[in-house]
């Protein structure tokens, strides 16, 4: 049985877990002769982050990661199953990048015990965590979601 829609959303899925593995491979290497971060301008640094939580650092502790572990395959298993019944093509590509984003994670925190974080953006004395190309690819997903659920009409009771 063909289903484009569940097609389309493992092809985003894959390729942006690709995305994330390749430049997270070009920027350990870049960042280990690194002393410090890297001023590219004067809003956007490369800088080198271990996180071993979720989310802005949360639930670091050591034993958490297989709990990490756990919980991020499961979210994904769960996509997989929405990304199943998807149409259209906005479901299926919001879905996929939150799903290669999350494989993304997956695989540092399996390969390194914790996820690589690059990209430092800050203006005005005020940073954003730093993050990655999975956690931009889950942002937007998640943004697409919201953005599609916003634009659906709610059925009409009767």
């Amino acid at each position: 049985m063909r289903n484009p829609p569940l097609l389309w959303g493992l092809l985003v899925a894959m390729l942006v877990a690709l995305a994330d593995q390749m430049s997270k491979k070009a920027l350990l290497g870049l960042m280990a002769s690194a002393t410090g971060p890297l001023t590219l301008t004067p809003f956007f640094n490369l800088v080198m982050v271990w996180n071993r939580g979720v989310s802005f650092g949360m639930f670091r502790e050591a034993d958490a990661r297989l709990g990490l572990i756990v919980f991020t395959a499961l979210v994904i298993i769960g996509l997989l199953f929405w990304l199943a019944r998807a149409r259209g093509k906005l479901l299926p590509l919001a879905l996929g990048l939150v799903m290669g984003g999350a494989f993304g994670n997956l695989l540092d925190r399996i390969i390194y015990g914790a996820v690589a974080d690059f990209f430092d953006v800050h203006a005005f004395g005020y940073h954003w965590p730093a993050f990655n190309v999975a956690d931009a690819a889950i942002c937007t997903g998640v943004a697409l979601l919201l953005w599609q659920s916003w634009r659906e009409e709610s059925p009409r009771r009767v």
